[in-house]
Parts: C-alpha cells; sequence; structure tokens
C-alpha cells in the first residue's frame, strides 16, 4: 500500500508541475506599458508611457505594451487572443486599440490590431514593423530602442504615416512544433504513470496488502501564470487607473520570432 501511495504523490507532483503549461492567466492592465519581464530600463518605460497617454489624448487610439517572462507552452496568437478580451483596449465601438505583446524567453512578438485600425494598421504593416523596426534589435539585445522603434512605427501606422513597401530581409526557414506537442508530451506521462499504479496494484493484491499506515501531504499548485503587479522593473506610476475603453480584437495583426 504504501507503494501505492508514493507513485499516487509522484502522479500529483507531475501534474502540478504540468499544470502552469495550460494555465497561463493574463496579467494585471497596469497602464500603456506593462514589463513583466523586465525587459527595459525604467526610463525607457517612464518615456513609451507619457508618448502613449498623450497619442491616446489626441487620437484617441489606445497602445499598450505587454511583456511576460514565458508563453509556459500556450500559443502566441491564442494567448494574446485572451488579452485582447480581458483588456478591451480601443474605444467601444471604435474598436481602435493595439496591442504589442512581447513573450521574452520564447523570443516571440506578436502585434495584436482592433477591428476598427485594420484599415490602416493591416497584417502586412503589423509584419513589417515587426522585421524591420524590431527583429533586428531585439536580436543584438537591444530591448529598449526595439520597443521604441516599434511603438513608433506603430503611431506612424495609426497615423496613415507609415511606409509599409519596403522590402523585408530574407529570413531562414523555421521548424514549427504543432500546437499539440505538449499534450502528447504530458499524455505520455500520465499513461506511463498510470501503467506503474496499475501494475503496482496488481502486486499488492496478488501480495495480500500490507498494514502500514499513511500520513498523506498536501499539495498546491499556486496560482500557476499568474503574475506579480509590484515587482516589475518597468512599472507604471499611473498602473491603478488605467483600463481599456470596451474596444473588440479579430484576430488581426502579425506575429514573428526574433
Amino acid at each position: 500500500m504504501k507503494y501505492k501511495y508514493f507513485l499516487f504523490t509522484i502522479i500529483v507532483g507531475i501534474v502540478a508541475v504540468s499544470l502552469p503549461l495550460f494555465a497561463l492567466d493574463v496579467p494585471v492592465l497596469k497602464g500603456h506599458v506593462n514589463d513583466y519581464a523586465g525587459m527595459f530600463k525604467p526610463g525607457t518605460v517612464g518615456i513609451l508611457e507619457n508618448e502613449l497617454a498623450e497619442f491616446e489624448k489626441k487620437e484617441p487610439t489606445q497602445i499598450v505594451v505587454l511583456t511576460v517572462p514565458s508563453l509556459q507552452g500556450e500559443v502566441l496568437e491564442e494567448f494574446s487572443m485572451k488579452v485582447a478580451e480581458k483588456w478591451r483596449i480601443g474605444q467601444k465601438k471604435l474598436d481602435n486599440g493595439v496591442i504589442l505583446l512581447i513573450a521574452k524567453q520564447d523570443r516571440k512578438v506578436r502585434i495584436e490590431v482592433g477591428y476598427g485600425l485594420e484599415g490602416r494598421l493591416t497584417d502586412l504593416t503589423s509584419g513589417r514593423i515587426i522585421d524591420n523596426d524590431i527583429k533586428p534589435l531585439f536580436k543584438t539585445g537591444d530591448f529598449d530602442t526595439g520597443v521604441i522603434n516599434g511603438v513608433h512605427s506603430i503611431i506612424r501606422a495609426v497615423k496613415g504615416e507609415y511606409n509599409a513597401s519596403a522590402p523585408v530581409p530574407a529570413q531562414e526557414e523555421k521548424q514549427i512544433v504543432p500546437w499539440y506537442t505538449p499534450f502528447l508530451i504530458i499524455g505520455g506521462i500520465v499513461l506511463f504513470v498510470g501503467l506503474l499504479i496499475l501494475l503496482a496494484w496488481k502486486r499488492g493484491v496478488a501480495g495480500g496488502g500490507g498494514s502500514g499506515s499513511y500520513s498523506g501531504e498536501s499539495y498546491s499548485s499556486g496560482s500557476s501564470g499568474s503574475y506579480s503587479s509590484g515587482s516589475s522593473d518597468g512599472g507604471s506610476s499611473s498602473s491603478d487607473s488605467y483600463s481599456g475603453g470596451g474596444g473588440s480584437f479579430g484576430g488581426g495583426g502579425a506575429s514573428g520570432d526574433w
């Protein structure tokens, strides 16, 4: 019996470790720049926060930046839509919101565009901004200049001033990992552990069981995929009062790796 409980403890531990792959929470919207991955200098965050706040007053388009340490196995585009649906960036009925999402460890970036801006900030234009203005600098580790260039280009595109006809540098073909790969891995682990438990149970029945006692332990998976809003290097001073205006998104935009 002790052996059975030992195996049960193992499977609970595996499940607890695996949960973050499928439970990445959307972080709290703190301001125009939400640097949860700590990628930017405080000065850069301050500059962009002020610029985007002023731009919102004039347009009134809402543009926000979000960095996360990792996607934890989630698909970039799916997580980006989760952010869009929760934050509701852009004015209601105008749907004029833009989210620049950056996943540091995954080296991925996406521009998510609200319905109302898809005519000016097209998929093509979003892709050009990522490929020409963001990725080259991110590849060298200059995240501050890369995000500033990216935000400025998004602003110009919204104003109809961005030239999206510039050629995009040739890129190496990359092998794409299917979205269901994590499910296959976890499924294989669970199946293997289940077989071990079945064998242990049969062994216990054949041996007549045991009389030992077991003192259970409690397990807590914590708040998988959650974020702390108090320790980011790029915290926004206007975070407590900022919120989306109720805009809608429909999957327009572009993604890229660096």
